[in-house]
């Protein structure tokens, strides 16, 4: 018996009399069962059905799930409800019609919010009909009042080292969110996008009313479970944790990195720790490197890009540095790694943000050394062109800073490059819009060329500027690495040096963000009292 769906409706007294309470109920609507013999289940391939829902003056219909025949519907609904008239929702009939995608019809059912809530435990039991002859599935409605609680979340997920559950992969991980209820059961409420063939996924960001998260209850247990997606809708269960909105909330910290646990696996596996574990992240850091044609050919001593035996090269080393001491503060060391100025194969097609490792799903580097064995891989696939462009990196990583805003979320840009910027405009354009963001860049120039573009994008002396618009913070350090190189060849003194400076703005501009935005460091909410409940 699964949950397929459920609404939120508003319920509010009639004011021209004695009640006045306001109401809010979570219509929950379960299955079980759309066919009706196990003949009808060998001979017809799995249905992907849809709810459709009617009632007085209203419409709504569910998204379509593939190849199941116990769906799980996340959508919600919010509906008025006045409590005293008779010819309102009360007394109405609310329609449910079950449908495949193609759509066959799959059965139906009708009832009335007023029977909902007067059941027992506020839980209707109703068989489908609509097909003569033919058992179509049960169905179960449950009503729960809601708080009032305004306020939404908006999260990050990200995990590390999950179980591999494809034979010939990884795993294809999404994430399923679960509300708990007053009589112990839960209730899905978010499910994530599924992020493919990777152990190590960063899902998207996501925004969720806290009263469908958790009811407006900051301490209420939410239940999170991680599959691996099949195609033929059996998703392997990965493992589960549990947590609450309260510790969500505290932001980077113990409080948010979380086991997943297999209890099957736990009880078979004596020396069983977990199967992963997910984190909610704080620090994102992003790395874009520099693959235009003046870098030198990588196969000759005088390149840039010239992988020696015995030494690190200038990018490998600016990468390493940085990305050492950024990374202890970025909770799963996954990290997106980019190229810029460089021909793709099979093609030839020339971009200017494209993941290093190769897959445009997934661009996120298990570490630093991760990250420089991707680098290593692209450069025996591409081909160093041109021209240098800035912007796409800039505003890829500001659409995620955008969606973020918060104070729960701050990314960081590292470009590292060798030459004179060719899309200045469209370079400052993009520093000035990302300066309203959660967002820092640094560029490290590497090798002998003049840099006297890369002085003015840092607006220490004079804030940068665009179409008469100007900065609302600096967000950019620029550093020529070669006024770092160690005199006597140590290239660890060399790093540190480069690390120290280049990294010694990104406090202060991950501050003044804050403070512009009347964000206080580790900000919990305040402690919640749940309203009263109005007995019917």
């Amino acid at each position: 018996m699964n949950i397929l769906d459920y609404l939120l409706l508003h319920l509010h007294a009639n004011t021209h009399t004695h009640l006045c309470a306001t109401h809010m109920y979570t219509l929950l609507i379960l299955s079980r069962g759309f066919c009706s013999s196990v003949e009808e289940i060998l001979h017809l391939s799995k249905k992907s059905p849809l709810a459709v829902l009617v009632f007085p003056k209203a419409f709504g219909r569910t998204e379509v799930i593939d190849n199941t025949l116990n769906p799980d519907f996340v959508r919600k609904y919010i509906l008025d409800y006045f409590f005293e008239e008779k010819t309102t929702l009360t007394h109405s009939t609310l329609s449910f019609y079950f449908l495949c995608s193609y759509p066959d019809f799959l059965g139906q059912t009708f009832c009335t919010l007023g029977e909902i809530v007067g059941s027992p435990g506020s839980r209707l039991e109703k068989p489908l009909g609509g097909i003569p002859g033919k058992n179509c599935g049960t169905i179960i409605l449950t009503a729960e009042e809601l708080g009032n609680c305004r306020d939404c979340a908006t999260m990050q997920f990200c995990a590390n080292k999950l179980d591999k559950k494809d034979f010939f992969g990884r795993s294809d991980p999404f994430m399923v969110f679960y509300r708990s209820n007053e009589d112990g059961t839960f209730t899905i409420c978010h499910k994530t996008e599924v992020v493919k063939n990777t152990l190590n996924p960063v899902w998207q960001p996501f925004t969720i009313p806290v009263r469908a998260l958790c009811n407006g209850d900051y301490d209420r247990s939410i239940k999170v479970e991680v599959y691996d997606w099949d195609r033929d809708g059996s998703h392997d269960f990965i493992g589960a944790f549990t947590t609450s909105y309260r510790e969500l909330s505290r932001g980077q910290s113990q409080f948010n990195v979380y086991e997943v646990v297999n209890p099957k696996k736990k009880l078979k596996k004596r020396r069983y720790i977990n199967s992963g574990t997910v984190s909610s992240e704080f620090i994102h850091f992003t790395v874009a490197i520099d693959f235009t044609a003046s870098n030198g050919n990588p196969s000759q001593s005088t390149s840039l890009h010239y992988m020696s035996p015995y030494q690190m090269n200038a990018y490998a080393m600016a990468l390493k540095a940085v990305g050492e001491i950024i990374q202890d503060y970025d909770s799963d060391k996954m990290f997106p790694a980019l190229g810029f100025g460089a021909k793709l194969p099979p093609d030839g097609r020339v971009s200017h943000e494209f993941p290093l490792n190769g897959n445009v799903d997934n661009p996120y580097c298990n570490g630093m050394e991760g990250i420089l064995e991707a680098y290593h891989e692209s450069l025996k696939t591409v081909q160093l062109y041109g021209p240098t462009n800035f912007a796409p990196v800039i505003n890829h990583v500001a659409r995620y800073a955008a969606a973020v805003q918060d104070g729960s979320q701050y990314f960081v840009l590292l470009i590292i490059t060798d030459g004179v910027i060719s899309d200045m405009a469209q370079t400052k354009e993009a520093i000035v819009n990302a300066a309203k963001l959660p967002m820092s860049i640094i560029i490290v120039g590497v090798g002998q060329a003049e840099f006297d573009a890369m002085v003015e994008l840092d607006g220490d002396d004079v804030r940068i500027s665009s179409r008469g618009k100007l900065a609302e913070r600096d967000i950019v350090q620029f550093v020529p690495f070669r006024d770092y190189m160690d005199r006597t060849g140590n290239h660890v003194l060399s790093m540190a040096r480069l690390a120290k400076d280049v990294l010694a703005e990104i406090p202060d501009q991950l501050i003044l963000y804050m403070k512009s935005r009347g964000i206080k460091p580790n900000q919990t909410p305040p402690d919640y009292s749940p309203p009263g409940f109005l007995e019917l």
